[in-house]
């Protein structure tokens, strides 16, 4: 097991390490980070069961880090160790899941005791994940799929939804009794989600678990009933019978029994209540609208209704009638972006990258629905770059860029959580591998030979190296070794000697100028050396071939 101590103070590290019984916990591999950012690569590559953090760091903050970590690395626990007794703090650390929040100066029994903790629920929910996963039951033979079917037809095919409506309640389905509902959609990531990944990538097996966690709640007291919704993309729906709980105080309990279960809290779309059925395909498209237009940086709201709705929609999104902000467009930073992309260098595409993720929070509203639209407006500029620089060609480039998305895919824009962090590092990919490719098209375009040529007529006093001269001019050390061989039949450095030579000749020429001087001018500093070279390559020695001067 791992552990990674996070913390901008090099002798906090070092006394947190001190205080933990390590062996004792049975953590076998120490690992450091002076920052949230660097700590998120970290954890990216090591993935360590544990994360004791700072709250207050110069490079990366422990609420962004803990925000990452909520999203990105679901499983890794974390023990907060600060200086600050600030309840936000607190509040931030205990609602991403912290083990404990303690204040320095540490104690080694307090930081101990919140180690053990955190140990021994890593072990748990991993021996859960596992059983989970080890599950060889089939799906279809303990899964209602019929009902379910017959559910989504209840929504999807209003020509037959009276009568399905009386064959689910013939069947016990639906109760008798029932004749106006909400319809509830739960956010359900696509496929590379961090919850997926946990159910070993068996979408069918996580969304059987959701089902079965969310009935749990329902269908004992008939408030309802959680099924699988067959019409579109993945989705699970729930519909919820009238009840004396508010629908809010329903659905947290089912989150809290989804996060104990899962560690992981859904997003809720809430429809206004309908008649059955006639009203359902409308209340699906309310309860779809709500979750796509939900304000991401309201970390804390899993509950959202249509906006302007009776139940408090405006609010829900994070926003009062009145505070209605115009959304960042993509227009305002494209400029930025290309000239980045066109700079090729990477300082200036992370800032880029780094100024619209700050600017699309600044306005205090994020969407879904507004991510999607940077996205494609982003990948329609790489695009028209593209098409720009290789006319024709555009086409085997596009498609090459196409295979690093899927390598390196955009985060979800309706995911279950927000990260400003992976944002700025799918924009920052992106325009890196733009730039990469756009690069690569004016390698193509130009002669680099004749530039290298020319570079050496120049310098070659200096003292060039294969590796200097390739790196210089964007090209592979292998491509220029072949190109001087095909040109000239030597290699590299025999092509510098020889133009070094070449210039000795023509200096030889003046009388006032010493061998040794002559030797270093044209980048041989041994005399001894020069003269050797010299005469292997014109058959005499410096001295002979000098002109002689009349006595």
């Amino acid at each position: 097991m791992k552990a990674l101590i996070v913390d901008d103070e090099a002798r906090v590290r070092k006394a947190i390490r001190l205080l933990v019984d390590w062996e004792s916990h049975q953590i076998g591999e120490i690992l450091e980070a002076g920052g949230g950012y660097d700590a998120i690569e970290m954890i990216r590559a090591e993935k360590p069961a544990l994360v004791i953090m700072d709250m207050m760091m110069d490079s990366g903050s422990g609420i962004e880090l803990m925000t990452w970590v909520d999203e990105y690395s679901g499983s890794t626990k974390f023990i907060v160790v600060s200086g600050h007794n600030d309840f936000e703090f607190v509040r931030h650390t205990v609602r991403h899941g912290g083990i404990d929040y303690i204040l320095k100066p540490i104690e080694a029994e307090a930081i101990n005791a919140a180690v053990a903790k955190a140990v021994a629920s890593w072990r748990e929910e991993e021996a859960e994940r596992g059983h989970l996963a080890k599950q060889s039951i089939r799906l279809n033979e303990i899964k209602p799929i019929y009902g379910e079917r017959l559910l989504t037809a209840l929504i999807d095919d209003p020509v037959v939804a009276e009568s399905t409506q009386r064959r689910l309640m013939a069947e016990g389905v639906l109760p008798a009794e029932v004749s106006s509902a909400r319809l509830v959609l739960v956010q359900t990531d696509g496929g590379g989600s961090p919850l997926l990944k946990r159910f070993r990538g068996d979408s069918e097996l996580l969304y059987y678990a959701i089902v079965n966690i969310c009935n749990e709640f329902l269908q004992p007291e008939g408030k309802g009933i959680a099924f699988r919704y067959w019409g579109g993309p993945p989705e699970i729906a729930l519909l919820l019978f009238e009840s004396r709980e508010t629908v809010t105080d329903l659905l947290s309990r089912i989150n809290e029994g989804l996060y104990h279960t899962l560690q992981h809290r859904m997003h809720f779309g809430i429809s206004e209540p309908g008649q059955l059925p006639g009203t359902l395909p409308r209340q699906r498209a309310e309860a779809a609208e709500a979750l796509r237009r939900r304000n991401l940086l309201r970390h804390e709201d899993y509950c959202h209704f249509p906006q302007g709705s009776g139940d408090g929609g405006w609010i829900a999104a994070g926003l009062y009638r009145s505070e209605a902000v115009p959304a960042l467009t993509f227009a305002k930073v494209q400029e930025d972006w290309r000239l980045a992309v066109l700079s090729g260098n990477r300082e200036t595409m992370a800032a880029a990258a780094e100024y619209w993720t700050q600017e699309l929070s600044r306005g205090g509203l994020v969407t879904p629905e507004m991510l999607e639209v940077w996205k494609a407006d982003a990948l329609l500029l790489r695009s028209r770059l593209v098409r720009e620089a290789f006319g024709d060609e555009a086409g085997s480039a596009l498609d090459a860029l196409e295979q690093a998305d899927r390598r390196n895919p955009a985060p979800a824009p309706g995911g279950s959580s927000f990260s400003l962090f992976a944002w700025r590092d799918w924009s920052l990919t992106l325009m890196a591998d733009l730039a990469e490719t756009l690069a690569s098209k004016k390698v193509k375009e130009r002669n680099p030979m004749a530039e290298i040529l020319q570079y050496i007529e120049q310098n070659y006093a200096a003292d060039l190296s294969l590796q200097e001269v390739a790196g210089k001019f964007f090209v592979s050390r292998e491509y220029v070794s072949r190109k001087f061989k095909q040109a000239f039949g030597i290699n590299f450095s025999d092509y510098i000697v020889s133009v070094r030579i070449e210039k000795a000749k023509l200096l030889l020429q003046n009388p006032n100028l010493k061998l040794a001087e002559i030797s270093e001018m044209v980048g041989f500093h041994d005399v001894k050396y020069f003269s050797k070279v010299f005469k292997k390559l014109t058959g005499l020695t410096p001295k002979d071939f000098r002109p002689k001067t009349e006595a």
